[in-house]
């Protein structure tokens, strides 16, 4: 695997000029990414694309993702901070799921196996996305999605009077969408939302406030540190480098989660 060319102009402007601590990051980034690939690549080609642990260990995944990191799905310690919260939510048995930013579908068509009495709607702006996403849902035969471009406030009151779990992940979009003053119907679903702070400082502060009436609410943390059990043998006598840029997730800076629960 070669550097592109653009790697390559990136790397050489970032190191023009003083070696500040933003600029060594920035570079440090670009060849992350690129290194971070080529392990991907190599977990592809020794454990194949079926997530290896996690709340969707077994699902079959894909060789790329359509957005951000792969491997971490792929080991299936994605956003784990996460994932005790979001399982104990399911017990809750929704009729929908408004998966809004899905991407290629790692969390849509993951819930969709989960939870195979709800109905999962994938939201994203990105049409290729969503074509991603459909053919995920093929190749783990789930038949309880449904597909859905940009999502409005006005599209929330199509699910009032019923269990709605929303998982929102738009990156910083979430200050505009998530406004239970122009969406009433949100006072009656649970939300679970990455707040983009690293994009819109404040805002994890804002939605918590206007939430606090209607929601009980509880912010996750993420350090960026990982716990990985049973790895496989090859994995571990990778160089500790590798190892950290596989479980890497590309966060540019804070991103906590808001997990909000309806009080009525």
């Amino acid at each position: 695997m070669t550097i592109n060319v653009n790697v390559k102009k990136l790397a050489q402007a970032g190191l023009e000029g003083e070696p500040t601590g933003p600029r060594l990051n920035g570079v440090f980034r670009i060849f992350a990414k690129w290194k971070a690939a080529m392990v991907s690549r190599k977990w592809v080609a020794q454990q194949g694309i079926e997530v290896f642990s996690g709340p969707f260990q077994g699902m079959r995944f894909l060789e790329r993702s359509a957005e951000g990191c792969h491997l971490p799905k792929l080991i299936g310690c994605y956003e784990q901070p996460l994932h005790s919260d979001l399982m104990a939510l399911l017990g809750s048995k929704y009729d929908f799921i408004l998966n809004i930013g899905s991407a290629e579908g790692y969390y849509a068509v993951g819930l969709a196996r989960v939870a195979p009495e709800t109905t999962v709607v994938a939201c994203d702006i990105n049409p290729k996305a969503l074509v991603a996403c459909q053919e995920l849902a093929l190749l783990n035969e789930c038949d309880n999605l449904k597909y859905h471009e940009e999502f409005t406030p006005e599209d929330f009151d199509t699910y009032a009077g019923s269990r709605v779990l929303v998982i929102c992940d738009i990156e910083g979009a979430e200050e505009s969408l998530l406004n239970p003053q122009h969406a009433t119907s949100l006072s009656g679903m649970d939300i679970v939302v990455e707040s983009h702070e690293c994009f819109v400082p404040g805002i994890t502060e804002l939605l918590q406030q206007r939430f606090a009436p209607t929601h009980t609410v509880s912010t996750i943390e993420d350090n960026g540190s990982r716990q990985l059990k049973d790895m496989p043998g090859w994995y571990t006598k990778l160089p500790h480098l590798d190892q950290l840029i596989g479980t890497w997730e590309w966060r540019a800076g804070p991103t906590p989660w808001l997990v909000m629960k309806a009080k009525r």
